[in-house]
Parts: C-alpha cells; sequence; structure tokens
C-alpha cells in the first residue's frame, strides 16, 4: 500500500483519488473547501487537505510523506506545480494540460531522481501510447488522433459540456495548432481545417486542429505526418469563432463603467454555468487512433483504435473523467508496481513503447470497463 497525494479536486482529480483508494492510503486536496466536501462525501475514506500549489514550501512541506503525487491542476498552475513536485524528490504522474514544454524539466527530474509521467490522460495521453507502442513494431509514416468529450443531450447553441474549466477548453480554441505534414512541422490556428467525420454510434461530428500533439513533435521527429483534431457536435465551431472573433477570448482588460475587466475572464464566468458538466448528467467520450506504417513483412498495415465510453451510472463518474483518470491511474501503479523505473520527464509514448506497460494499461483501463476496439487492415496500393 502506498502513501499517494492527488492535487486537484475536480470531476477528474475525485475520479483519480476514489479509483486509488480501492488499493492505497490517498489524500485528495484542491484550493476549494467546497470541492474537497463533495469528494470526500462521495468516498468517505479518502483524507482531504487545503493547498494554495502556488506556495512553493507550503506544498513541499504537504508532499513530504507521501510516495506518490497525481497533479491534476488547471493547465495554467500545471508546469510550476510539477517543477515544485519534482524538486520536492517525488515521483509524479501529471495530467494538467499546460502550454509549457515537460520537457524542458527532464534534466531537474533526473537530477532529483524523479520518474515523472507527463500528458498522462486520454489525449494527450492513450493516443500516445498506443503510438509508441506502434512505432516499435511499424515504420510508421501516419498517425491520426480524433477524439472529444461530449454531452449526450444537445443544448442549444454550443452542444457542450466541459468535465473541466471553461478557461483549459477555452486555450484548447486560442492556442495555436501544430501538425506535422511531409516531415515538416505546421503551426495554425485552433478550430481550422473542420471537417465532418462519422461514428457508429454517434453518427457525424466536426473535427478541427488543436494543439494535442504536443510531446510527439519532439520525441517522434522520424513520422512524416502526425494530426491531432477535438471533436464536438456539428456546428459548435462556428459560435466559437464568433465569440473569438468577436474578442470575447481576449486577455487584454476594457473598461466597462469605470471598472477594467479582462474579457476573457468574463467570457470564462459566463460559459462556466452554460458549459458546466452536472455530476450526474450523461456524457461520451468518442475517440480514434489510426497508426499507418510498414510492417515487418514490408506491407503497409493500417492499425486503428476506436473508443466509445460512456457515463457510468453505477459510480457516477463522468466518461472524460473515467478515460482521462483511469489512464493516470493505471500510468501511476506503473510506477507503483516497479514496471516503469526510468528517471526523468517521460510523456505516455516513451512509456508505452514497452510491451509490458502498454498491456497493463490496456487491461487496466478494460478492467474498468474502458475498452479499445483494435482493426488492422493490410494496404494494397
Amino acid at each position: 500500500m502506498q502513501n499517494i497525494i492527488v492535487l486537484g479536486a475536480g470531476m477528474v482529480g475525485s475520479a483519480m483519488a476514489i479509483d486509488l483508494v480501492k488499493n492505497h492510503q490517498v489524500t485528495i486536496s484542491d484550493f476549494s473547501l467546497t470541492a474537497l466536501h463533495a469528494a470526500q462525501e462521495k468516498c468517505p475514506p479518502l483524507k482531504t487537505e487545503v493547498i494554495d500549489v502556488t506556495n512553493k514550501p507550503q506544498l513541499q512541506q504537504l508532499l513530504q510523506p507521501f510516495d506518490l503525487v497525481i497533479c491534476a491542476v488547471p493547465g495554467f498552475l500545471g508546469f510550476q506545480t510539477l517543477e515544485y513536485i519534482i524538486d520536492a524528490e517525488k515521483n509524479v504522474v501529471d495530467i494538467s494540460f499546460f502550454p509549457e514544454n515537460a520537457l524542458e524539466l527532464h534534466n531537474l527530474a533526473k537530477e532529483k531522481n524523479v520518474t515523472a509521467i507527463v500528458d498522462c490522460g486520454v489525449a494527450p495521453g492513450m493516443g500516445n501510447i498506443i503510438l509508441g507502442y506502434y512505432n516499435e513494431l511499424l515504420q510508421v509514416t501516419d498517425f491520426e488522433c480524433l477524439v472529444g468529450g461530449l454531452p449526450k443531450i444537445k443544448k442549444w447553441p454550443f452542444n457542450y459540456k466541459a468535465p473541466f474549466s471553461p478557461i483549459d477548453v477555452i486555450e484548447e480554441y486560442t492556442r495555436p495548432a501544430r501538425y506535422v505534414e511531409n516531415g515538416k512541422m505546421i503551426t495554425r490556428e485552433a478550430l481550422t481545417d473542420v471537417e465532418l467525420v462519422e461514428f457508429e454510434k454517434v453518427g457525424s461530428l466536426e473535427s478541427f486542429n488543436s494543439d494535442g500533439l504536443r510531446s510527439l513533435i519532439y520525441t517522434m521527429p522520424h513520422i512524416p505526418n502526425m494530426k491531432e483534431k477535438t471533436l464536438r457536435y456539428p456546428g459548435h465551431v462556428e459560435y466559437i469563432k464568433v465569440l473569438k472573433e468577436s474578442g470575447f477570448f481576449s486577455e487584454t482588460p476594457i473598461e466597462v463603467g469605470g471598472n477594467k475587466i479582462s474579457p476573457l475572464d468574463f467570457t470564462s464566468k459566463l460559459l462556466f454555468n452554460e458549459w458546466k458538466l452536472l455530476p450526474t448528467e450523461e456524457e461520451i467520450t468518442v475517440m480514434k487512433i489510426t497508426v499507418v506504417g510498414l510492417n515487418q513483412n514490408d506491407e503497409k498495415e493500417k492499425i486503428v483504435y476506436e473508443l466509445y465510453d460512456e457515463y457510468n451510472s453505477k459510480t457516477k463518474t463522468s466518461s472524460m473523467a473515467r478515460t482521462t483518470g483511469y489512464t493516470a491511474t493505471a500510468a501511476a501503479h506503473l510506477i507503483i508496481n516497479k514496471l516503469f523505473t526510468e528517471k526523468g520527464i517521460f510523456p505516455p509514448e516513451l512509456v508505452g513503447k514497452h510491451k509490458n506497460c502498454f498491456e497493463f494499461v490496456v487491461n487496466y483501463l478494460k478492467d474498468r470497463g474502458i475498452v479499445y476496439t483494435k482493426t488492422s487492415t493490410v494496404l494494397t496500393a
């Protein structure tokens, strides 16, 4: 039994803590007493701690008794928090979607003898693990990840609900999207290259560029074509573009009635209720990972992994919390069980390259009802 702390008591953080407490001693921490009370009410064995992760001495003192840290703070706090955790010499699994490059902390992690698995959610996360595994088996030429979390019941105008803070979702809509085409990195605005894609259980969804490749740009430079796109119900992108082009996502303060206010803060506040996913609201996660490459027989092979996952009414856990959180808790057990012991910063693809790690994560998720279906096709010229 390990002594584990989860930083962040949001929907995903709580799901991870509840999953881990089955076999370990778990403390969940947050700045919000309301979030902590909600997590403990759902799962009384959880211990709670109020923490301000921006207070380095306080955070590092809190971390001292723990064997492992799970970091689920909002993206804008992620990089600094991860740096503080590593500096405290604690092994960590991180799911905070921060804009900085986590690999910049690799030398610090090695120096502190820390194993840090980062970006370990559903996407980035499981898609990287799958690519890392097949990169060892194929001479990969193409990688595509399509992923989205969606409410089961559409509500006009956005037809969207978020299991995390609106500010992190808006970041996905404003951060320039990088992808790789013919061996060259291309940067485009988010929300571009909108395409309709058919999914068996959902119907038509629209896909658009978002900055989801992240570490793959640096760890898999030999793959000539790589792209990640976000999925939403048709029409969503148009409404978001209206807000974006009208300045609602601007961080530059404007004066209203003698007060200065950031349009982004105003928009986030408005969208918090509009996008808030209620604790028992049904939603789904849709994902399609495609890997194409030459196999050992010099044949062009196409591997497709698909996921359709729903809100779990029995455990009252959202699909996005399950698919994101349980990938991270699987990674936590890789460290706990000493299946992965390398020191430094490791994006999921550098973990998934090991067959035993890949199989462990897939089986761990399957045990929790998260099943990726695989198809393999040999392509003819």
